[in-house]
């Protein structure tokens, strides 16, 4: 029996709400991923999706061994960790006296966690040089929240999703206030495109054949804006 399991979970609802997904990622104790799920949820929210991939990770470990859970959610950490017990001291109302939201899925989460040996730790979002696994488990929900298809190792997945780039810090690009990107850094004056990946304003569908939805990382190829891992490939 492995000594501990490190994991991660994410959710990916595109519009909030949206088409929806969660996923999960587990590994080794050395962080080496063994297997990985994710799952369609037709339309939800943000916190919904964030929720269930946690839920859906608790009930595919083994509740015997240790597992470490990393989660770039704070409202799904927060709900379980911090604010639960308050929850039901006021028999499940807020401090503000209204109703718990998503409470069915937090008294789930709260049963699997019960005897259980459980540590949560957060890690940022999509950032350079971020958590690896915590990246898997993004790319694999917002695979799942476009095509609405579960997939993962016990679907016959034989290899791992594929990480969008991580969002650049460096100088030379900007956000819009809409959440799409602003000028790519190096781009000339004629408009044409470098290797850099922007914010997609819209779906689409990129030359694999496969979607990409609005406000996914894409990048500039010769047969048009797609999967930045796709930019080298031929049609």
């Amino acid at each position: 029996m492995d000594e501990c399991i490190i994991a991660a979970c994410d959710g990916a609802s595109k519009g909030n709400p949206g088409p929806a997904a969660w996923a999960w990622v587990v590994a080794d104790a050395q962080g080496r991923p063994e297997r990985w799920e994710a799952g369609p949820l037709g339309t939800a929210t943000n916190n919904v999706v964030e929720l269930t991939a946690l839920l859906e990770l608790l009930e595919s470990t083994d509740p015997a061994v240790p597992v470490e859970v990393r989660m770039d959610s704070q409202y799904a950490m927060n709900a379980v960790t911090k604010w639960l017990p308050g929850w039901k001291r006021n028999g499940w109302k807020t401090s503000g006296g209204k109703p718990v939201a998503n409470r069915e899925l937090v008294t789930r989460i709260d049963d699997r966690l019960s005897g259980r040996n459980v540590t949560f730790r957060y890690v940022p979002a999509h950032q350079v040089n971020g958590d690896p696994l915590n990246a898997l488990a993004d790319q694999a929900a917002s695979e799942a929240a476009v095509t609405q298809r579960a997939a993962g190792t016990a679907h016959g997945s034989t290899e791992l999703p594929t990480p969008a780039p991580a969002r650049s810090t460096k100088a030379g690009r900007s956000e819009g206030t809409d959440g799409t990107a602003g000028k790519a850094a190096g781009a000339s004056r004629s408009g044409r495109s470098t290797t850099s990946t922007i914010r997609a304003r819209f779906a689409g569908r990129c030359h694999c054949g496969k979607p990409y939805a609005a406000k996914d990382m894409i990048a500039k190829n010769p047969n048009g804006w797609g999967h930045p891992e796709c930019r080298a490939a031929s049609v």
